[in-house]
């Protein structure tokens, strides 16, 4: 008997686990079709995709145009670049499909604390890549070209260029999500807006470092990179700040109402006990 009731709670426990195993299977095939569908779409742009995202160099390039030193890379380099767009296109459905396969498992308040974060860090993303291409781009590019040597021509291979603004891409990107990451922290309880306030040439240190490491030598995509971070840093702590005001407003509403409950069952007690003497008192009588 013994046996059989562990048979069938170890069944019982592997079931949960199988269905898990076939939900997460289920939502990688949506993320993999849907990535599909769109690289589907963009396949036949994938050439004007590269002429675009060049741009921002070729109008100072002397010549106007780039090259191709391998013998695939004019195939491969668009195809790659229409792969990798798929993917940031479909980074909201993707990221989607994760919070549905995780929320059963958290609490309301984390819910809610969890959809604006996500939303917020997929736009911040975007605005870094946006800020990368149209701010970034050709200041770094126009700097470069100036300090090409006499008698060399600037020819850009077209896979290198590719790799070198996917890297940007990436760090603007990711530099962009400070205030996430100083919202998460705080809200976490791991440290305070205050505290956070007090290590601020800390902070000032750090973005300028990881400007200098995640951005080619030159001084201009390095401050680019570096002061945006601060600022989204200062502004994390602000909006720490209004959050955790408005925790405490609603944890003090809450208090409120608890205490207003308490002292109406402390008078519907009261009312008993004068009703009871009352009565008592009429016996006597």
């Amino acid at each position: 008997m013994t046996d059989k009731t562990t048979n069938q709670t170890a069944e019982q426990g592997e079931q949960p686990f199988l269905s898990h195993l076939f939900e997460l299977r289920d939502r990688l095939l949506r993320i993999v079709m849907v990535v599909g569908l769109i690289f589907v779409v963009l396949f036949y742009f994938a050439n004007d995709l590269y002429t675009l995202l060049a741009d921002p160099l070729l109008r100072y390039l002397p010549s106007g145009k780039m090259q191709a030193i391998d013998v695939i890379t004019p195939i491969f380099t668009p195809l790659k670049l229409a792969l990798v767009t798929s993917i940031f296109l479909g980074m909201p459905f993707i990221l989607y499909q994760i919070w549905r396969f995780v929320a059963p498992g958290l609490y309301e308040h984390e819910k809610k604390l969890a959809v604006p974060l996500i939303v917020s860090s997929i736009l911040l993303f975007y605005a870094g890549m946006a800020f990368a291409y149209f701010v970034v781009f050709p200041l770094v590019f126009e700097f470069l070209t100036q300090f090409v040597p006499a008698g060399v021509e600037m020819a850009t291979d077209i896979a290198r260029y590719l790799d070198f603004v996917l890297k940007m891409f990436f760090a603007f990107g990711v530099a962009f999500e400070v205030p996430i990451a100083t919202i998460l922290v705080i809200a976490a309880g791991m440290t305070t807006p205050e505290k956070l306030a007090k290590k601020r040439p800390y902070i000032i240190v750090a973005a300028f470092t990881l400007g200098m490491l995640l951005t080619p030598p030159d001084i201009i995509s390095q401050v680019m990179l570096a002061l945006p971070m601060w600022v989204l840093f200062e502004a994390g702590i602000l909006f720490a700040k209004i959050m955790l005001k408005k925790r405490l407003e609603a944890r003090a509403r809450e208090e409120a109402e608890l205490d207003e409950d308490l002292s109406e069952e402390d008078m519907d007690a009261e009312l008993d006990r004068a009703i009871a003497e009352e009565e008592s008192l009429n016996r006597d009588k």
